[in-house]
């Protein structure tokens, strides 16, 4: 067989998988509970004077019943508490602390906090205004110990278009897969049971502290995914920034994993693999002149971003460019994890 045919067989069987389990996810209603109980909305802000101001703004204009909003002020040397200290609403409380990381911040907001359920969101990050409602919504039974929404992201730069993308291929991922086991409870959009972060000496103080809080939950119930809890964040504007960011992320993930083989570690070898040849199988198909494959890896790469992106409420053009992006990011991780892969062997992560 046609090697490059080969690879092209192997990645739409594995991008076909996840494709057509998240269209059967979209005609199976996920389990809800339709309750109303205390929320308490925890912001940490360091140095988002800029921004704080927006991320307030959407909590308080949330549709729920019954809430508070809490931000804590992580030491920023900028003008973060004044800005967010001017909001005059009864539901609002500021703090400020000595600088000590977001976990921190996050543990200081639960202390002060009143909520049955807690639910936390970034300083540079917009609630839609049923975010609170739907998160609440997915603790459908007692073993749900945690919920987290869909990140998207704003601007409109190719590399902002890029990250919206992945999270839209995420948000497919987690309908098609996650939604009842979700990995990660992200930082921005996320809901816990108060008595189980109080279980387990609140949020675990990580550099990835979404990802460790959500292992450490996993051990006791269930964390779960609500599709129609939707935050837009702000996400880096260069490459550089980047790398940066994403290096921190998976050196973290990368410690919080393990250290045998586990179902994690073998599904992101695996991923990996994929990246490889979505690398390196499109360039050989345009050098060797097999044309007729290359624009049927493009149709394919289009055809399956269109679906969530029209479901999930994404730009047209996220998926008529998906097939560039998709392939920058195959060669972004793939450097990137290559990169986290030595230095965790060389004992530098």
């Amino acid at each position: 067989m046609n090697p490059l045919l080969f690879g092209l067989i192997v990645i739409f069987l594995w991008d076909g998988y996840f494709f057509f389990n998240y269209i059967i996810s979209l005609f199976h209603d996920h389990r809800i509970k339709e309750w109303s109980p205390r929320v308490s909305v925890i912001i940490p802000a360091y140095n988002e004077g800029k921004r704080v101001l927006n991320a307030i703004r959407s909590v308080i204009t949330q549709d729920y019943p019954d809430f508070e909003v809490i931000v804590v002020d992580d030491g920023s040397e900028d003008s973060t508490f004044e800005v967010a200290s001017s909001v005059r609403d009864p539901r609002l409380r500021v703090y400020r602390v000595a600088h000590g990381g977001k976990a921190k911040a996050l543990n200081f907001g639960l202390s002060k906090a009143s909520g049955e359920v807690i639910v936390t969101t970034d300083a540079d990050s917009r609630l839609e205004r049923d975010a609170v409602r739907e998160l609440v919504r997915r603790f459908y039974s007692d073993e749900v110990l945690a919920v987290g929404g869909q990140v998207r992201v704003a601007g409109s730069s190719f590399l902002e278009m890029a990250q919206d993308a992945e999270h839209l291929r995420i948000a497919m991922f987690r309908r098609a897969k996650e939604l009842d086991d979700l990995s990660v409870a992200p930082g921005p959009v996320s809901a816990f049971r108060r008595e189980a972060l109080e279980r387990i000496g609140g949020f675990v103080e990580d550099i990835v502290e979404d990802y460790a809080t959500t292992k450490a939950l996993k051990a006791f119930g269930k964390v779960v995914y609500a599709p129609g809890a939707r935050v837009w964040t702000e996400m880096p504007k260069s490459i550089g920034v980047l790398w940066r960011q994403r290096k921190r992320w998976f050196l973290g993930d990368l410690k919080n994993l393990g250290g045998g083989f586990t179902k994690d570690l073998a599904f992101l070898l695996l991923s990996d693999v994929m990246a490889f040849f979505d690398v390196i199988v499109p360039p050989l198909l345009l050098i060797t002149g097999q044309f007729e494959l290359f624009a049927l890896w493009w149709f394919f790469e289009t055809f399956t971003m269109l679906l969530p992106t029209l479901f999930e409420g994404g730009k047209l053009i996220n998926a008529l460019l998906f097939p560039v992006i998709v392939w920058f990011w195959a060669a972004f991780y793939l450097a990137l994890h290559i990169y986290g892969y030595l230095s965790a062997l060389l004992g530098r992560a």
